[in-house]
């Protein structure tokens, strides 16, 4: 619009308009620019990526389970003393010995619920060691079956324990059919707890005598069985061997017999919550204690541990680098050891454990009665 002196003048209504399309563009210019740097960056996107995997690193590794367990020292228990107000080793109907010092027994601390955080931080104390999950439980085993499996052992090793311990004190000793298969000669002739006397003309006194009776015999061969059920009298019958199961060229009765004490009194060995074989030898050395008045250890603190079958041989067992640590810790000043567990216990003794070598029951004997008179013992340095 231009003036009467010909000068071009704005219109008010115009510079409104631009100044509203200036704003406009100002703003949008300023939300474009907001939203480029809202935008996540590269940086951004590649610093959430990484704190997502380490949350998740996090999680996997304190709540996933591995394959793997933990081993490590585990309670130990003294077979002379008392646990929830009863004895460990009790003796009912005949007379039984206190003793004023300690036989304890070792075990393992086995952990089968191992994080991948867990394994590491166990593995690096240096106090526990871990090892692949399939060297302890066969492939499918279930944690109930390995359960039952290792209270099976617990109960196999106080009757062995039992056996030998009464046999070194010169009780009698029988043999009962302590399984019998089904389907196979056995069965129908004779019944769990049958004593036996003779089998195949061979008198029997340990269960290992019945196996050398049928050590010689075929398939289809005839074989006399003496038993005594009860207080009945003795009874004779034959059994036709079958084809054994394994292969082995004897014949097969299909009884598995086991030495039983024979004596009018009971052992009773009350343990809740521990499995397998190793407390054989320590469980035998409080039944000897209990059941004659001398004291085996007389105010000694003796540890130990070893399998034990009913003749009183001492066998060698797993984890005694952690049970010496254990014996240690709970105050025992000495180890009982199998012979072939002495290298792996004397590499890995505390200071101040004396590391006494056994190989029998009445090896252990003889070394607490020489211990308590200032005798010398076997060692495993020796």
């Amino acid at each position: 619009m231009k003036s009467a002196s010909g000068v071009t003048e704005s219109d008010p209504a115009d510079e409104r308009a631009e100044a509203a399309a200036a704003s406009s563009a100002s703003r949008d210019g300023e939300e474009r620019s907001t939203k480029r740097r809202l935008r996540p960056t590269r940086r951004t996107w590649t610093i959430v990526f990484s704190a997502v995997l380490v949350v998740a690193f996090v999680l996997v590794g304190s709540f996933v389970r591995v394959p793997y367990v933990a081993l490590g020292p585990g309670p130990t228990y003294d077979t002379l003393g008392d646990v929830e107000g009863r004895h460990v080793v009790a003796i009912d109907g005949a007379r039984s010995y206190e003793d004023n010092g300690q036989l304890r027994m070792t075990t393992v601390s086995l952990n089968d619920e191992v994080t991948l955080f867990g394994a590491l931080g166990l593995w690096v104390s240096g106090r526990y060691s871990v090892a692949p999950r399939e060297e302890y439980f066969r492939p499918g085993q279930t944690d109930e079956q390995v359960r039952q499996e290792n209270v099976e052992q617990f109960r196999s090793s106080q009757s062995n324990a039992e056996v030998a311990a009464l046999r070194t004190l010169g009780y009698p000793v029988k043999v009962v059919a302590d399984q019998i298969v089904a389907d196979t000669p056995a069965a129908g002739l004779l019944e769990p707890g049958d004593e036996l006397t003779k089998v195949n003309g061979k008198n029997v006194s340990g269960q290992n005598d019945v196996m050398s009776a049928l050590e010689n015999t075929r398939p289809g061969q005839d074989v006399e069985l003496t038993y005594k059920r009860g207080k009945q009298p003795p009874r004779t019958v034959t059994a036709t061997l079958d084809e054994h199961p394994d292969g082995q060229e004897q014949g097969f009765l299909g009884v598995q017999p086991a030495d039983r004490a024979d004596v009018p009194f009971t052992v009773d060995i009350s343990l809740e919550d521990v499995g397998g074989p190793s407390a054989g030898m320590m469980f035998a050395l409080a039944i000897v204690d209990r059941l004659q008045p001398e004291k085996l250890v007389d105010g000694q603190h003796v540890a130990g541990t070893g399998e034990i079958d009913s003749q009183g041989n001492v066998g060698p067992i797993g984890g005694i680098s952690f049970k010496v640590v254990a014996a240690k810790e709970d105050g025992a000043d000495t180890f009982l050891v199998p012979a072939q567990n002495c290298a792996e216990a004397a590499s890995a003794a505390p200071d101040g454990l004396k590391l006494v070598r056994i190989q029998t029951l009445d090896d252990a004997v003889s070394a607490l009665r020489n211990m308590r008179a200032d005798k010398p013992v076997p060692t495993c340095e020796s």
